[in-house]
C-alpha cells in the first residue's frame, strides 16, 4: 500500500456508559472481529497494539473491533491524564502501519468457543440455547457494540442464560441494568423456557 495517497488517520473519542471505559474510534478498519483483551498475558500473545497498551500502568482492559479501541483504565486515573496520550499512541501506531492482531487468533478463539458448544448445543436444552444465542448475536450484540462493548452468550442450563460482558460492558455499572432489564425480558419474552440471565466474568 502507498502510504503516501493514504488518507491521514483520523480519531476521537466516545463515551461509553461505563465511566472506567472509553472508546476511542479511529477512521481505518483494525480489526473484522472481536478481541477482548482483559488481562497482558493474552494480549502480548495475539495482539502488538493491545501489549502496547498494557505497557502503560493505568491500563486494566483492552477491546478491538472494527474500527475502534474501548479501553478500560485502572480506577485511580482521571481520564483527563491520560486520554491524549493513549490517542496519541494509537493514532502513531495506526499511521505507522502497526500489526494489530496477529493472524491465527480468530481461529484459536473459534477453537475455543466450538469445543465449549459441542457441549453446548446438543439435545432439547441445544436447541433453547441455540435460539437464545442467536437472538443475542441479533438484537443484543449491535446495540452493546454502539456502546463500545460486546456481550457473548457462554451457556444455557435450566432456565438460566449465562452471557459474558466484555469491553465497556465488563464492570459496567449500568451493564447489570441493560442485562436485567433488557435482555432477560427480551428473552423471557421470546423464549418462555428462559427464567433469568446471569452475567459471568469471561
Amino acid at each position: 500500500m502507498n502510504t503516501a495517497t493514504a488518507s491521514p488517520v483520523m480519531l476521537y473519542t466516545e463515551q461509553t456508559p461505563n465511566p472506567e471505559s472509553l472508546k476511542f474510534v479511529t477512521n481505518r478498519m483494525l480489526y473484522r472481529g472481536t478481541a477482548d483483551f482483559r488481562e497482558e498475558g493474552l494480549a502480548r500473545e495475539w495482539s502488538p497494539l493491545a501489549a502496547l497498551l498494557f505497557d502503560q500502568p493505568f491500563v486494566k482492559g483492552v477491546y478491538i473491533t472494527n474500527n475502534f479501541v474501548t479501553i478500560s483504565k485502572e480506577f485511580n486515573y482521571e481520564w483527563a491524564d491520560i486520554m491524549l496520550k493513549l490517542k496519541d499512541l494509537i493514532k502513531k501506531y495506526v499511521e505507522d502501519g502497526g500489526e494489530i492482531m496477529r493472524e491465527g487468533y480468530a481461529e484459536a478463539m473459534q477453537a475455543l468457543e466450538a469445543e465449549h458448544n459441542s457441549q453446548q448445543f446438543s439435545g432439547e436444552d441445544g436447541e433453547i440455547a441455540q435460539r437464545i444465542k442467536e437472538l443475542i448475536d441479533t438484537y443484543v450484540k449491535p446495540a452493546v457494540e454502539m456502546d463500545g462493548g460486546n456481550i457473548e452468550f457462554k451457556s444455557y442450563d435450566k432456565g438460566t442464560v449465562y452471557v459474558i460482558m466484555q469491553g465497556s460492558c465488563s464492570g459496567c455499572p449500568s451493564s447489570t441494568v441493560t442485562l436485567k432489564s433488557g435482555i432477560e425480558g427480551m428473552l423471557k419474552r421470546m423464549v418462555p423456557e428462559v427464567q433469568e440471565v446471569v452475567q459471568e466474568m469471561g
